[in-house]
């Protein structure tokens, strides 16, 4: 208790959803091309930078989790594929991005596999890729952070991103995620 007799929350027990989540466009542009200069400048190849990148959002991810489901669900989460792809679509991608993800589609070639496209990711709108580095995606970032939050809520994924259409994020489940959404399904 305070010397004035009011209780302080502090600002991590406070739910995301009060007041205005949102963050400068410039400030976000600065910022991730910094975090890309990071990852650049401890890397050798386009892979190994795309891996750094990936990495980096899959922590992102892990912290989502904590932040979205712990506050704003008290720990209930999805146990449906096609709910937890739903919210990854609209839910996860307006707290990051202001807006929902372009499309969502299911593969029809395999069942384990989802495609998530956004025509225009924000994390590729102001980065400048060398013409030597030109297969560099920086939407790896967002990979990293989906496949986290997956991967976390127990949707156990391989996310990876392509350019097709804008960005296409391929989202491949482990056999064992598609055999219990059967189970479900069939109660």
């Amino acid at each position: 208790m305070s010397l004035t007799g009011r209780n302080k929350t502090s600002i991590l027990d406070k739910p995301l959803s009060r007041g205005k989540g949102e963050v400068s466009l410039s400030c976000f542009a600065l910022l991730f091309s910094e975090v890309v200069q990071y990852c650049q400048n401890r890397s050798h190849t386009v892979p190994e930078l795309q891996n750094r990148l990936h990495e980096l959002g899959r922590k992102v991810g892990v912290k989502i989790i904590d932040l979205y489901f712990l506050r704003e669900r008290n720990g209930k989460r999805e146990i449906k594929l096609l709910n937890i792809l739903l919210f990854v679509k609209s839910t996860l991608w307006k707290v990051l991005f202001g807006r929902e993800a372009d499309k969502l589609e299911h593969s029809n070639d395999d069942e384990n596999t989802y495609y998530l496209m956004e025509k225009e990711p924000l994390v590729n709108r102001f980065i400048s890729v060398p013409r030597d580095k030109s297969s560099l995606n920086c939407a790896v970032f967002v990979a990293g952070i989906i496949e986290a939050v997956l991967t976390g809520t127990g949707f156990t994924a391989k996310v990876t991103a392509h350019w097709h259409k804008g960005t296409t994020y391929m989202v491949k489940f482990d056999d064992t995620v598609v055999t219990r959404d059967k189970q479900l399904e069939e109660r």
